[in-house]
């Protein structure tokens, strides 16, 4: 099974989610608002996304569920992250949220894939970057969104025949 958890309290990261399910084939989107993250013990094939808020931290449904989160065996698994942040606001916590997922996954066993470059980013600290790339894809919905489409496309282009 390949589904894409996501939780969203503006609508962007809703919207970022069902961007890369139309590039992406066979994934379901699962609210974890709605659904709880349980699901992921049946998925082969994962894709976790959510925003960072206040500084530096996850957003409520995530928060909610991360001590679930951090009992899920991932080994077998592979898992993307995709993030989104304020480079201009929040430039010294940027994506941290994604940054805390991917520590929790990796973890507990999981191939993650879809690092991306910090290239083309301002921002001074992210726990979201290791060996200077970013562990998912990043997208900075107030200040960069016309630039969305198309790292969404390139991101999913990269990790299609991976998951």
């Amino acid at each position: 099974m390949k589904s894409i958890f996501y939780a969203s309290s503006t609508g962007n990261t809703e919207q970022v989610a069902k961007k890369i399910k139309k590039n992406l084939e066979g994934f379901e989107l699962v609210d974890i608002a709605s659904n709880g993250v349980s699901k992921m013990n049946e998925c082969d094939s994962i894709i976790i996304g959510a925003s960072t808020w206040g500084e530096g931290d996850l957003q409520d449904d995530w928060e909610d569920c991360f001590d679930e989160l951090q009992e899920i065996d991932f080994s077998g698994k592979t898992v993307a992250l995709f993030g989104l942040g304020d480079q201009d606001n929040y430039y010294d916590e940027f994506v941290n949220a994604m940054g805390t997922l991917y520590e929790a996954v990796k973890k507990n066993g999981a191939n993650v894939i879809g690092f991306t470059s910090t290239n083309g980013y301002e921002f001074e600290e992210s726990t979201a970057v290791v060996d200077d790339q970013f562990v998912g894809l990043v997208i900075d919905e107030d200040n960069q969104s016309e630039l969305t489409d198309q790292r969404v496309k390139n991101w999913c282009n990269q990790i299609a025949d991976k998951l």
